[in-house]
């Protein structure tokens, strides 16, 4: 278990510098950010100046080495539009992306279990039939249509939700959070469904559809012989067997939602991580665009590391395995 972990952890650091050398080559292709920070009346020596303070002058593997040393400290330069420190930025729009996030993925989890198991177990029922039907939206329709629609509907007809902005928010201590208010938790309403819906209308068909599979096998029928209650068969035994390829796809998904907040987030106009990063690209901020794209590139690597220690905790075949490897 241990040589493992230690295995895994490894191959984690090697993707995140391969990543981090994609990133960042692929910024230099972007634009000049000198053009963005100076004006018109800018004369060469001024360009000249600029570049060398932000060093530009130097050698590409020189900066890319300079920004993963800063990168291991919690460093990320400084950004170039609003010349503050890179973390600063981030970390003050970090609670609304994450809050969103959080939200988002309880949603998307325990609605989409909950409702795989019942269109598994009730397959042939109305309801079951009318569920699978309606989730096919969820997977057909693109985000930002999604929550163009649900802004049409609760906030311009119905006049219920707010359609835009976090709302008011609470600060305790470096963090900023919206649950504390009433108009925090309306402006979360929106912008959660619209991210959450798709996993889990993708979470939902998968447990269904393992659930269905395992319901089929041997050890079910015979349960079923032996006299068990349905109950027992249905949760005690099918879905812990059907958990292992859903942890799977939900981790991932987990990750993909704060990874792909930046549409849900444009929308709504949710000060978070990711309009940080639309806004960024505009204006050719390249240390914050680094710096995002490697915070996810960690969360999906954490995630995927994390996946891999539940497969243990899970399926008792893997730690035989393991054992006799």
């Amino acid at each position: 278990m241990l040589a493992y972990i230690i295995r895994r952890v490894f191959q984690s650091v090697i993707v995140l510098l391969v990543v981090g050398l994609v990133a960042f080559s692929m910024f230099r292709f972007v634009g000049d950010p000198i053009d963005n920070m100076l004006g018109q009346e800018r004369t060469q020596a001024d360009i000249d100046r600029l570049r060398t303070e932000l060093g530009l002058d130097q050698p590409f593997p020189v900066q890319y080495f300079k920004f993963l040393q800063g990168a291991v400290e919690g460093n990320f330069g400084v950004s170039y539009r609003q010349g503050r420190p890179v973390s600063t930025i981030i970390a003050e729009r970090a609670p609304a992306t994450l809050e969103l996030a959080l939200v988002s993925g309880f949603f998307a989890i325990t609605l989409g279990i909950a409702l795989g198991v019942f269109t598994a177990i009730r397959r042939n029922g109305i309801a079951a039939n009318t569920i699978m039907t309606l989730s096919l939206i969820g997977v057909s329709l693109p985000t930002f249509l999604i929550g163009i629609l649900l802004i049409y509907i609760f906030s311009v007809e119905l006049d219920l939700l707010p359609s835009f902005g976090r709302g008011d928010t609470v600060q305790i201590g470096g963090w900023s959070t919206g649950f504390l208010t009433a108009s925090g938790l309306k402006a979360l309403i929106l912008p959660s469904i619209t991210l959450g819906l798709y996993q889990m209308t993708l979470i939902m068909r998968l447990v269904r559809s393992e659930m269905l599979e395992v319901l089929r096998a041997d050890y079910v029928r015979f349960a079923r012989a032996r006299g068990l209650a349905e109950r027992a068969i249905n949760f005690r035994h099918a879905l812990k067997n059907t958990l292992v390829p859903v942890i799977t796809v939900t981790g991932l998904q987990l990750g993909s939602i704060i990874a792909f907040a930046i549409i849900t987030e444009t929308v709504f106009q949710w000060p978070g991580v990711g309009l940080l990063f639309i806004n960024a690209i505009q204006f050719v901020d390249i240390p914050v665009m680094a710096a995002y794209l490697m915070l996810i590139s960690v969360m999906f690597v954490g995630i995927n590391l994390i996946v891999d220690l539940l497969y243990f905790a899970i399926d008792p075949r893997l730690r035989v395995d393991g054992r006799t490897a």
